[in-house]
């Protein structure tokens, strides 16, 4: 830690600044103490979820033998005699002579009895109707249990739900599934110096976070309705007591947007002191955006909910949303801790002495490069807008061309999978 950052953190009386890996490592374990409570929900209701428990079968699957083709089910040797037809959602009756065949349909119930299926474009029809052909020497069905056996665990605990689980699940036969309940955030913006419209200028900027952090909320699973979103908030205590209270009544998640440092209108530390919440992370040795914190409150009742400070230049707030928010909203859902990929460093990225270093960059993902971006101050969107994710140069080092590396992605979609 720097001599700045140690007489920092003295005058104020707070603990050194915590590492990077280890305040992510720390609000995920928090997140998963208090994870959400499970509830069924039909399945087109999943999307974006999180199983609390493991997906499994409820039949074989398939659960009776299918036609993987259009032709004829045959038994014995031909030409057959036609005697019926099967198609896919009726039972088939079994095939009990040689010398016989029915017509069936792709996905159709293959009859008992059935010795081959020919297909249907490498069949003749004789002039008495008679069926004949050679079926291909390999199977032309599914079997029952092909896919999975019944009771068969197919994903485990803590998955994601996208469309293909959801699709998964049908087949399995299942018509809710239980999942973590999605959480709810709300959002505080700070500052008499913002703008909600217009253009910036006299001393005032227009305030960038609070239409976006609610997008980046929802990109990470929460649900964030319109009246979640309160601000700016005036530069009082009492204010922000009133409307931090407000917004935990309903919240699982706090965000708010300016006041972390101890400036003379930064109330954020106050607020949290006068609520009675207990700090998880106070300060993040990391550049940009370390004045980050969570803080946790615990009601009478064991309900737990959180606040996470986010800093007030907007692209140390993603900063501050990629390193706690996510990890946090990991464990609160159920989900491991995400896992970063590596990514080779294109240009040089500079290291930021014992502070972690998350550098923005684009991400090609084919390469499986990181290139580092331009404009990227605290205060810049620039930058951020073509970028795919944060190269993370760990401290005391820098990046070199050549040099592998983690990357902290974007979510690029609602409940994206990180």
């Amino acid at each position: 830690m720097s001599t700045e950052t140690e007489a920092a953190a003295a005058e104020v009386g707070t603990p050194p600044p915590a590492g990077w890996e280890e305040a992510r490592s720390r609000v995920y374990a928090v997140g998963l103490s208090a994870a959400l409570p499970a509830v069924a929900r039909p399945l087109a209701d999943t999307d974006g979820h999180t199983l609390v428990e493991p997906l499994t079968t409820r039949t074989d699957l398939p659960a009776f033998p299918t036609s993987s083709v259009d032709g004829w089910a045959v038994r014995g040797a031909g030409p057959w005699r036609v005697v019926g037809r099967v198609l896919a959602g009726h039972t088939a009756s079994p095939l009990a002579a040689d010398g016989t065949t029915v017509e069936i349909a792709t996905g159709a119930m293959v009859p008992a009895g059935t010795t081959a299926i020919l297909r249907i474009e490498e069949s003749t029809r004789a002039a008495d109707g008679r069926v004949a052909g050679t079926p291909r020497s390999q199977p032309e069905w599914r079997e029952p249990g092909e896919e999975a056996h019944l009771g068969e665990e197919l994903l485990p605990a803590g998955t994601p739900v996208d469309p293909a689980v959801i699709g998964l699940a049908a087949s399995c036969g299942h018509d809710t599934l239980r999942v973590r309940r999605a959480p709810r955030a709300a959002l505080l913006v700070f500052g008499d110096e913002l703008l909600t419209s217009g253009e910036p200028g006299a001393g005032r900027v227009r305030d960038a976070l609070g239409p976006s952090v609610p997008a980046w909320l929802r990109r990470y699973g929460c649900q964030v309705r319109a009246g979640d979103v309160v601000g700016p908030v005036a530069d009082t205590l009492p204010a922000h007591v009133a409307a931090l209270r407000g917004a935990l009544t309903n919240a699982d998640l706090v965000c708010t947007t300016g006041g972390t440092m101890h400036g003379p209108v930064d109330h954020l530390h106050p607020t949290l002191e006068a609520l009675g919440a207990d700090y998880v992370v106070n300060t993040v040795a990391v550049r940009p955006g370390f004045p980050m914190l969570l803080a946790r409150l615990v009601d009478g009742d064991g309900r737990v909910r959180f606040v996470a400070g986010l800093p007030g230049n907007p692209q140390s707030a993603v900063v501050a949303m990629v390193s706690l928010v996510a990890p946090l909203l990991a464990g609160l859902t159920g989900r491991p801790m995400p896992v970063l990929p590596q990514v080779t460093l294109a240009e040089p990225v500079p290291g930021r002495g014992d502070h972690t270093h998350l550098a923005l960059a684009r991400w090609d993902r084919v390469a499986g490069t990181a290139h580092p971006v331009r404009h990227v101050g605290s205060a810049m969107l620039r930058g951020l807008a073509g970028a795919d994710g944060f190269a993370v140069i760990r401290p005391g080092t820098s990046g070199a061309a050549g040099d592998r590396v983690p990357l902290v992605p974007l979510p690029l979609v609602p409940g994206e999978r990180q």
